[in-house]
């Protein structure tokens, strides 16, 4: 367009004058002209190879316009650049707070395909994220609920299937729900539910427990109102049936009791560390209650022995150290005949630890019976512990308290033979009689 104007140009007022030098002229112009699109012809393509290549420097000698061309592709080139980094950083730190989900989380596309996965998923799923990536869902996990589940594309609801986490010793339940969300694609959350589902299960086994455990006294005492009211009785009758109802109450109300301590333990803070209880005082007590628990069981006292040779110290709270130990010296008496005699020995090891122990002369247990001795009314035989006004609540009062003051029961038993609870504590909660002596001293 240059040119031809430029040639137009020439013609009009060169060309009237003289055709040699009008032809000179233009010629002259157009060679000018052709040099200059040379000249820009070799910019431009400087300029388009500058800019196919983004990391290139960016190529001398260009014109002003070029150069202010160039400046505004650079200027948009780090804007766009900037936009990316962000919306990059943006979606790390999307995928790292999804990574970091306690949850199972994993990306399905339209076709049910797996897109991404966190290493929750990974562990409920036993996925591999190098082999797994853009294989279907349904062909990874093979279970005919999550088949069902898919198929029905229903997912207002959870399905529960066993987990697959490699390793794991007991059985794994793994809660699993699917969010549709864009263009057909799929957000699967997987949750851990296998503590809640024992919970569920431990709730319902207490709740059938106690309503056993209370059904039948009450059902006891109904019958003995009923012949009370409907027949006439003699005064020693009537004396046998009162014992025997009181003996009902007496075993409800212990009940009551042990429920209370457990719901007490299950809701108050843990017990302090600067509280500090004399051994040999806490040892003596339980002991003064064992003989008297043996007077009602037996009609007479066990001979109960006190073993302490160092007034230590223990921290934590004396009612609940108390009710463990005592806990552990009524099963000794009810268990052990009343011919045979009972020890309770305190000791300390070289790393500081303490334990309290209790020995029995009893009938022992079986092994197979030991890992479950802690449960809630578990009870090894229960016409015996019935008879000796046992609960099957004692024990697992014992785990609870050595929970909450950081210790440990250990149990050693051999039928026929006799038995051992030994209430290991650590050494921070245990004090020496002359560590407390340079205490007080330092007080004063």
């Amino acid at each position: 367009m240059l040119l031809a104007t430029g040639a137009t140009v020439l013609a009009r007022y060169f060309l009237p004058l003289d055709m040699h030098w009008g032809s000179l002229w233009l010629g002259l112009f157009c060679a000018i002209s052709l040099a200059v699109q040379v000249v820009e012809a070799k910019q431009v393509a400087r300029l388009v190879e500058w800019l196919r290549t983004p990391d290139a420097t960016l190529p001398t000698r260009l014109s002003a316009q070029w150069i202010e061309l160039a400046t505004y592709v650079i200027r948009q080139r780090r804007k766009h650049k900037d936009r990316l980094a962000h919306s990059d950083k943006r979606l790390e730190d999307f995928l790292a707070a999804m990574q970091a989900s306690p949850n199972g989380v994993v990306l399905l596309d339209a076709d049910d395909r797996i897109e991404w996965f966190n290493q929750t998923a990974a562990e409920h799923f036993d996925f591999d994220p190098r082999r797994d990536a853009q294989q279907h869902f349904t062909n990874l996990v093979r279970d005919p609920i999550i088949a069902a589940y898919f198929a029905a594309r229903d997912f207002q609801h959870s399905v529960l299937i066993a987990g697959r986490s490699p390793g794991r010793s007991s059985a794994q339940r793994i809660s699993v729900q699917l969010h549709v969300y864009g263009q057909s694609r799929s957000l699967l959350l997987s949750r851990d539910v296998t503590a809640i589902e024992q919970a569920e299960a431990m709730r319902r086994d207490f709740v059938a427990n106690v309503s056993h455990e209370i059904r039948t006294p009450l059902t006891v005492l109904g019958g003995f109102v009923e012949t009370l009211q409907t027949l006439q009785l003699s005064d020693e009758e009537q004396v046998r049936y009162l014992d025997l109802m009181s003996q009902q109450a007496s075993r409800m109300q212990s009940l009551v009791d042990d429920l209370l301590t457990l719901s007490k333990l299950e809701g108050s803070p843990f017990p302090a560390e600067h509280g500090w209880i004399r051994v040999g005082s806490l040892m003596r007590q339980c002991a003064d209650e064992g003989r008297a628990l043996s007077n009602l069981v037996w009609g007479n006292a066990q001979a109960i022995h006190v073993d302490v040779d160092a007034d230590d110290e223990i921290a934590g709270s004396e009612t609940e150290l108390h009710s463990a130990l005592f806990n552990l010296v009524g099963n000794a008496v009810r268990y052990t005949p009343a011919d045979k005699s009972i020890r309770v020995t305190w000791s300390r090891d070289a790393s500081g630890q303490g334990a309290l122990t209790v020995t029995d002369q009893g009938i022992g247990i079986a092994p197979e019976h030991i890992p479950r001795l802690t449960e809630r009314f578990y009870r090894v035989d229960r016409s015996r512990s019935r008879e000796t006004g046992g609960t099957g609540l004692g024990l697992a009062i014992v785990k609870h308290v050595l929970q909450r003051h950081d210790a440990e029961l250990k149990i050693e038993s051999t039928p026929g033979s006799g038995s051992s609870f030994r209430m290991v504590l650590p050494a921070h909660r245990v004090r020496a009689e002359a560590t407390r002596s340079a205490a007080l001293v330092k007080h004063d």
